[in-house]
Order: structure tokens, then sequence, then C-alpha cells
């Protein structure tokens, strides 16, 4: 595969495909879907959710995605739902979220990526794949320098993605994060754009997803 093409100026709501992977927004009519998908895997995301500190508050699903939706079209995130063709056949299944976060500009042009999937399409390449597709939109599309990934020490699935992408490696982060009802630690990875002049997908090689 040569990989990608991304557009010259970003515009939201923004969609990428390629490889059988597509980072799109949320729609309401995929609200019931996303709730479902939540609930499925309930136990299986429970150690690595982000949690509310306590005195905030936190939002329902049609809350948080009408709050997600403002922030994107002011250009402060790009909220992502991820989906896969398994079978090649135009018929792509919900298998998680992708968020890009934290945008800034200015001198700054960082931000940051966080991500999850459906235990059923676990080890299947899609996550990676979708982190390669969001951080070269960040530096192609929205000439950002730094993307960013802290993933708490035990997760050595999420440590993979990471690993698999050739992230730098900065650092423990402590008690960074409010995860799982407490402030965990996290390490800290990051790309600078210099650092993949050939972009990320390149990066990949036989680890793009598996279609049937």
């Amino acid at each position: 595969m040569s990989g990608p093409t991304y557009p010259a100026d970003h515009r939201w709501p923004a969609t990428i495909t390629y490889g059988g992977v597509t980072l799109a927004p949320f729609r309401r009519r995929d609200v019931r879907a996303w709730e479902l998908m939540r609930r499925r895997n309930s136990a299986w995301l429970r150690t690595w959710d982000a949690t509310t500190p306590p005195g905030g508050q936190r939002l329902a699903a049609r809350s948080m995605i009408g709050q997600f939706t403002y922030e994107a079209k002011r250009g402060e995130m790009l909220p992502w739902l991820v989906w896969f063709d398994p079978t090649g056949e135009g018929k792509p299944e919900l298998t998680g979220q992708l968020t890009v976060s934290a945008i800034r500009y200015g001198a700054a042009r960082w931000a940051s990526i966080g991500y999850w999937i459906d235990q059923r399409w676990a080890g299947r390449g899609i996550i990676p794949a979708a982190v390669a597709l969001a951080t070269d939109y960040c530096f192609r599309t929205m000439n950002l320098h730094r993307v960013e990934i802290d993933i708490r020490p035990e997760n050595v699935a999420s440590l993979r993605v990471v690993q698999k992408l050739g992230f730098r490696h900065e650092g423990l982060r402590p008690r960074f994060l409010h995860i799982d009802g407490e402030w965990r630690d996290h390490e800290c990875f990051a790309l600078n754009a210099e650092e993949v002049p050939g972009g990320m997908w390149e990066r990949l090689g036989p680890g793009v997803p598996r279609v049937d």
C-alpha cells in the first residue's frame, strides 16, 4: 500500500478511510450502537477508563457527544469513532473510539491521542492503523508539530500500539490522569512531525489490519 492521502486544510466534520479502517465523527444515529458497545465492554475497559474526580460532573452520552462536536468545530479536538470493514465489502462495523484532544496552536502546536477498542476486535491491528491515520492527519492537515499518547504502565496492549508505531518514550508522569477512580501514573510517548517525514502508514508494514 502506498498510504492514505489527506486534505490540505482541516474542516470539521472530517472522515478518513484507508486499509479497511475509517475514522468518522460521532453521529446521533450512532449513539445507541456506541452505548451498547460500551456496556458490552464495561469489564474490559473499566481498568483503563477515565473517571470523574470528586466534585466533577460526568456527562450522559448524548450530552458528551454534543460537547465533543462543539469542541471539534472550534478546532480543539477530533472525536472519532473507529469503524472496520472486516470483509472488504463496504459494510464497516463499529469497533472503538479514538479522540485527539487538548489541541494547541501557536508556539506549541501539539495534541494528545487516546483510544479504546471493543474486545472482540482486539489484536487485529485496527487501533495501530487508526492511530497512524490520526497522527498523519494532525501532522499533514492540521500542521501540528507534536502528538502525545499517555498510557498506564500496566496497560500492556496499549503499550504495544505505541511500540509498533515507534512513538518515543519520554518518561513517567506520576498521578497524571484520573482513571478507574484514582489518580494514576502514566508513561508518556510522543512523536514530532520531522521524525516521520514519510508518514506513519509506512511504519505499519505487515501490521495493516487483517480483512477476512
